[in-house]
């Protein structure tokens, strides 16, 4: 049996029993294994309840009969599958209306990072400090597209410290985050230094080329989700109970349909946000492609456990 909090085992009741008759209790609970695919973790739970024993399987949350998977390796690689092919296809629209001011940004490292891998000579090490610029460049731009930043006089357009101050002089003002700016400010600073030494350096070498997309890249990506929290209007934590566990949550407006808009929730006192646009709905944005209609809209849940492969008739 692995470690589990209250709370977890709190929220596993709490997801059992609204997935459940009104008069339906657990009896013992337990989490009995822990995986992570691509990054998430899939934690696995044992119940006995009032309605039999089933397993529950986390993130995202599903429960499975144990009469129908009685063997819990066939229940999380029927969960994993169920993960890869129709939840992760959401996620990846959210995900990426989520930092779709950035996408830009996001090409160019990509872009970067296949150059990298091909690099043999000074002239690509030097491409590589060129790409790193052009990403740190798509970052100011983009913030700026992304929002309004109260200065008077603001810098030139491709003036990459300037806006790196204003950015930063904005979101984490006041004396209580003087760390957190000097941070930022000197973590992509540096990124932009050394991008353009590497841009003009004859001695460069791979492990520069490395050094400098590596380093952007890590301040970008918390440069980007800093600037995003503060488009979306999400607070450090929540106004009414303090919790720091605060995450999205989608919706539309009857007026606008195509309108996707986005507003922070709190886990654990239900408090919102408010909602903002975040972009237009797009049905074909998915990582999946299907054509051709279905068979049923019925859930269909196996009888029999795949104990064995079955075989075409040889006869």
């Amino acid at each position: 049996m692995l470690h589990a909090s209250e709370d977890e085992k709190a929220n596993i009741v709490r997801y059992f029993l609204s997935q459940s008759s009104s008069d339906a209790r657990v009896d013992f609970l337990q989490k009995v294994y822990a995986e992570t695919l691509m990054g998430h973790r899939h934690d696995v739970w044992d119940l006995h309840t009032s309605e039999g024993r089933w397993w529950v399987i986390t993130n995202p949350t599903n429960l499975y009969s144990q009469d129908q998977f009685p063997n819990m390796d066939l229940a999380v690689t029927f969960h994993m599958g169920l993960c890869l092919r129709i939840p992760r296809t959401q996620r990846q629209r959210i995900e990426s209306r989520r930092v779709l001011p950035f996408g830009e940004v996001f090409n160019k490292l990509r872009e970067a990072n296949d150059a990298l891998h091909q690099a043999h000579n000074v002239a690509d090490y030097q491409a590589i400090g060129v790409r790193s610029r052009e990403a740190l460049l798509a970052y100011v731009a983009a913030a700026q597209d992304a929002s309004e930043w109260p200065v008077e006089q603001p810098p030139k357009r491709a003036d990459f410290r300037g806006w790196n101050d204003v950015i930063c002089d904005t979101i984490l003002s006041g004396g209580s985050q003087k760390d957190r700016r000097h941070l930022f400010k000197s973590l992509l600073s540096d990124a932009w230094s050394f991008a353009n030494w590497l841009t003009h350096a004859h001695s460069a070498t791979w492990h520069d080329a490395e050094a400098a997309l590596s380093t952007v890249e890590h301040g970008l990506g918390l440069a980007t989700s800093l600037v995003l929290r503060h488009i979306r209007m999400v607070p450090e934590e929540c106004p009414d109970c303090g919790s720091p566990h605060l995450s999205p949550q989608e919706g539309y407006n009857e007026e606008l349909p195509e309108v996707v808009w986005e507003r922070p929730t709190c886990e654990d006192c239900g408090w919102t946000g408010k909602p903002v646009p975040v972009g237009e709905l797009d049905a074909d944005d998915g990582l999946f492609r299907r054509e051709g209609g279905s068979d049923s809209d019925e859930c269909i849940v196996m009888e029999v456990p795949l104990r064995d492969l079955k075989k075409p008739n040889t006869t």
